[in-house]
């Protein structure tokens, strides 16, 4: 059998991955502390990008001796999978539980947290509600929570739900890069990358999009773990109200929400004094919630 490799041409046997229920490799990322760890924290990338991003923020964790981990969705990055698309959004929550049990096993102790944004904070979301115990808090950057109204109207659904069903690859409209972030150097290295996804979403993969929000909805009043939400006002990929009504509606005792004015999507990619902000926070909301002993 010829060795796997990954969507770039690498050999798997030269990358750190993982592979999961379905035979597929996924890339994997490691950021780990000179020190004992602390407690793990888990980081699910978004629709069409993949962990190499979230460099600077596992960095900063990482010097609170907290070891970060990451991987490449399916049909993402590095990993193997036709990209963008999946058979079930339920494979991302899968793989992801997959991956934070291998680190539990090898740090059995540490407390675990999940950092997601954008659809990797649907992913966060629904991972921490498979085992709602298992989590010491949940992190969410810009969540998709709630369809934007214009790309969700009820003739839409009801198109996308026909569609799915007659021309599942049918091609919609891609990412829109410059709603990423208002610096544009940001945007720029998001173009150039070649790991991104620049080509368009399916309509099968709207539709996975569409009952993950249809889950989140349903999950909402059972939320009982500690998360903190922080999402820009200006966000036009990822619609606000979904953050607002997860605050309002989860019944945790223990939630925050902090919005940026005028941020964009990826608020740890935003301006300077944005993305520096969300950085602190994020690490001393996490530091926060670590256990005295």
């Amino acid at each position: 059998m010829p060795e796997r490799r990954s969507p770039q041409g690498v050999l798997y046997t030269d990358l750190q991955h993982i592979v999961n229920a379905d035979g597929l490799h996924l890339f994997c990322r490691y950021w780990e502390p000179v020190e004992p760890p602390r407690a793990l924290v888990f980081i699910v990338h978004g629709t069409g990008e993949h962990s190499g991003p979230y460099d600077e923020i596992a960095q900063k964790l990482r010097d609170q001796s907290l070891l970060v981990f990451a991987h490449d969705h399916v049909g993402h990055g590095q990993s193997e999978g036709e990209r963008m698309n999946v058979k079930d959004f339920q494979v991302y929550i899968r793989d992801s539980l997959q991956h934070i049990d291998l680190m539990k096993s090898r740090h059995p102790d540490l407390p675990v947290f999940i950092l997601g944004h954008s659809m990797g904070g649907a992913v966060a979301i629904l991972t921490a509600c498979e085992r709602p115990s298992d989590f010491a808090g949940v992190v969410l950057i810009a969540p998709m929570i709630k369809m934007n109204p214009e790309s969700a109207t009820p003739f839409k659904v009801f198109l996308a739900k026909v569609l799915n069903h007659v021309l599942p690859r049918l091609p919609l409209g891609s990412i829109n890069s410059k709603w990423v972030s208002r610096d544009k150097s940001k945007v720029e290295a998001y173009d150039a990358d070649d790991l991104n996804h620049h080509g368009g979403v399916r309509v099968s993969f709207g539709w996975q999009l569409m009952g993950a929000a249809a889950r989140i909805e349903k999950e909402i009043p059972t939320i009982s773990w500690p998360f903190f939400l922080l999402h820009g006002d200006a966000d036009k990929l990822c619609d606000i109200r979904g953050s607002k009504i997860m605050f309002d509606k989860a019944p945790s005792p223990d939630k925050k929400i902090k919005i940026y004015e005028g941020g964009y999507h990826a608020l740890h990619l935003d301006l300077p004094d944005v993305a520096q902000s969300v950085l602190k926070e994020v690490s001393a909301w996490i530091t926060e919630h670590l256990p005295l002993n």
